[in-house]
C-alpha cells in the first residue's frame, strides 16, 4: 500500500456568499465544501477537521503545519499559534516527531517529496523554513530539484511552472493534467509521497477574487486528473489543510473555520475515522502505512 499527504495552505470549510470564491465557481469540485452542505468529495470520504487545537486566536501556518507533520498539538505546547515559520520550539518538535522520521524509522519506504527547490534555495538557504522542509531534513531524505521537476520526477509548488518561468527558469509551462500525470507516477514510486501547494493561502491574504477563483479551478483539476491517474485500490490520498483563509476574502486573516480533509481510495473510510483534528492527521498515516508493513510482512 502506498499514501498520498496532498497538503493545501489555506483551504477551510466556508459558508456561501459573495466572499466565498467557491460560490458559484464551475469545476471546482472537490475543494468546493460548504458548512452544512453535502460536499461533492468525488467518491472520498470528507472529515470536518479542527485547526485551532484548544488554543483562542486564528491558526496560523507554523504552529498548524507543524501539528500536521509531527501529531504534535504544537499550539497546545507553544500556548499560542505561531504565524509564519517555525520558531526553535516548532522545530525541536519537528526534529524530533517529524513524520517523515516516524515513517523511515518504521521501516517504511520509499519517502518522497515530491515538491522540487530550486538551485537557489540551496545556494543562499533562507534564514527561515518552511515545517515541510524542517520535516524533511529531520529524516535526512533528498530534496528534489529542478533537474527532477525537468526530467518529470518532481512538481513545483506552483505546478504550472509559471512562477519559475517568470524567475527566468528554462522550463516547459504545465498544465494541471500534465502535472497530474507527473505527480501519479511519483506516487506510484513510493510508500509515501507529500505534495505541498501554498498560493491558495497567498491569494487569500491579497482578497483578489479574480485570482481566487482561478487558482481555485486550476487546482481542484489538478486534483481530478491526479485521482484518476493513482491506482486507489493500493493508494490511499489525503487531501488537508492547517487553516482556514481563502474560502472567505472579507478578510486578509485567516478564519476559525474547521478544514477539510478528504481521503479517497484504499482504506479511505479506516484513515477518515482516525481523523478529529490536524493532531490525527500524521497518527493515521503512520498508522496506516505501518498496519500493511506489518501485515505483508
Amino acid at each position: 500500500m502506498s499514501l498520498l499527504l496532498f497538503f493545501i495552505d489555506g483551504l477551510g470549510i466556508g459558508s456561501r456568499g459573495t466572499s466565498n470564491p467557491f460560490d458559484g465557481l464551475e469545476d471546482a469540485a472537490p475543494l468546493a465544501v460548504f458548512k452544512n452542505e453535502p460536499p461533492a468529495t468525488l467518491d472520498g470520504v470528507m472529515v470536518s477537521t479542527d485547526a485551532c487545537l484548544g488554543i483562542e486566536g486564528r491558526p496560523q501556518s507554523a504552529s498548524g503545519q507543524t501539528t500536521i507533520l509531527t501529531g504534535v498539538n504544537a499550539p497546545s505546547l507553544l500556548g499560542y499559534h505561531k504565524q509564519g515559520f517555525p520558531n526553535k520550539a516548532l522545530l525541536e518538535i519537528i526534529r524530533e516527531h517529524s513524520l517523515f522520521l516516524q515513517l523511515k524509522q518504521a521501516g517504511v519506504a520509499p519517502i518522497t517529496f515530491a515538491n522540487a527547490y530550486t538551485k537557489r534555495f540551496f545556494e543562499d538557504r533562507p534564514r527561515w523554513v518552511s515545517a515541510t522542509t524542517a520535516a524533511v531534513e529531520a529524516a535526512g531524505l533528498p530534496f528534489r530539484t529542478i533537474d527532477d521537476l525537468r526530467n518529470g520526477r518532481a512538481v513545483f509548488q506552483d505546478f504550472t511552472n509559471r512562477m519559475l518561468i517568470e524567475r527566468g527558469e528554462d522550463i516547459p509551462l504545465r498544465t494541471s493534467t500534465e502535472a497530474a500525470e507527473v505527480l501519479a507516477a511519483v506516487v506510484s514510486e513510493s510508500r509515501f509521497t507529500l505534495f505541498e501547494y501554498f498560493i491558495t493561502d497567498k491569494v487569500g491574504h491579497a482578497q483578489d477574487m479574480e485570482a481566487a477563483r482561478a487558482v481555485l479551478q486550476d487546482l481542484a483539476r489538478l486534483v481530478r486528473e491526479l485521482l484518476a491517474r493513482v491506482d486507489l485500490t493500493r493508494t490511499s490520498v489525503i487531501l488537508t489543510s492547517d487553516h482556514g483563509n481563502i474560502e472567505d476574502l472579507s478578510s486578509r486573516n485567516h478564519t476559525l473555520n474547521e478544514v477539510p480533509t478528504i481521503v479517497w481510495g484504499a482504506n479511505r473510510d479506516s484513515i477518515a475515522s482516525r481523523i478529529k483534528s490536524l493532531a490525527d492527521i500524521t497518527p493515521a498515516i503512520v498508522e496506516s502505512l505501518t498496519e500493511k508493513a506489518t501485515a505483508s510482512g
